[in-house]
């Protein structure tokens, strides 16, 4: 092999991760204008940061599917994605939300503060322990399902709010609602609910086309009538309809297949216990 086939092997193979680095610098500028922001509240740049987060999950979604295009997938770039992920996903929307819901309360309600920042820490660390989880399962879960709400929709879903409401929340009841917000999306992410994913789409029956339809047709309603808060509707709808469609398969309805899971001792589909009722 020569030297220029050397060199285009090596670069061919650094592709993913380079993109892969770019959702990781789209993660620190959105902390950075955070930080920068915190202290005067510039609207636009509580957005800007918010939107950040929304091109980091771009930025996300290409480098797999350059990996995949130029067959250089790799053990190295799925741990790298990991990290990057925890800190664009994790961090960067749980320090947009400290300095945009709880940075200015700090002398009037100083409480409240803490408990934004105790919030802020509890979702980064279920974002943490939902991509562990992730990483540790791949192998024997359904992949049309994602087994707890995947950490880039809980990103997204505070992007959205701020993108949404840009004001900087100034009193304890909307800073309430904050603590609630990262509470919930926390818990979502580290529970065993199941979330549709993509795949989803090829699975087949009628009720599943229904499903994925009625998605659409709310999404397409809601970005006419909400407009810059459509966003925000979109995940809360997502997250509702996930929520429904667990409950649902609780109580038996097979209309959607519920998802199946690897066995670990077998390479074998075997019913997800957490599909069925408790005797």
């Amino acid at each position: 092999m020569g030297k220029n086939e050397h060199f285009l092997k090596r670069l061919k193979g650094g592709l993913p991760s380079f993109v892969t680095l770019l959702s990781l610098a789209c993660g620190l500028t959105s902390i950075v204008l955070s930080l920068n922001s915190a202290k005067d509240g510039f609207q636009a740049q509580f957005q800007l940061a918010a939107g950040l987060l929304v091109l980091a999950g771009v930025f996300d979604a290409l480098d797999g599917y350059v990996a995949r295009a130029t067959g250089t997938a790799s053990n190295f770039g799925a741990h790298l994605d990991s990290i990057v992920d925890v800190v664009n996903f994790g961090m960067a929307p749980a320090v947009l939300l400290y300095c945009y819901g709880f940075f200015s309360l700090n002398s009037v309600h100083p409480r409240i503060h803490w408990l934004g920042i105790a919030a802020c820490f509890f979702f980064m660390a279920c974002g943490a322990l939902r991509l562990a989880r992730f990483n540790t399962q791949i192998e024997y879960t359904d992949s049309r399902y994602f087994v707890g709400m995947p950490i880039t929709v809980g990103a997204a879903s505070i992007a959205s709010v701020v993108v949404g409401w840009p004001i900087p929340a100034a009193a304890p009841g909307l800073a309430y609602l904050l603590l609630a917000l990262l509470t919930i999306l926390g818990l979502l992410m580290v529970s065993n609910l199941r979330f549709p994913s993509s795949k989803l789409g090829k699975a087949h029956g009628t009720a599943t086309a229904i499903f994925i339809l009625l998605i659409g047709i709310l999404a397409a309603c809601l970005l006419v009538i909400l407009r810059e808060r459509f966003f925000a509707a979109l995940f809360a709808t997502y997250a509702v309809l996930a929520l429904l469609l667990n409950l649902a398969w609780w109580y038996g309805w097979r209309g959607v297949e519920p998802p199946l899971r690897y066995s670990s001792n077998r390479p074998v589909l075997r019913p997800d216990p957490h599909d069925q009722k408790s005797p």
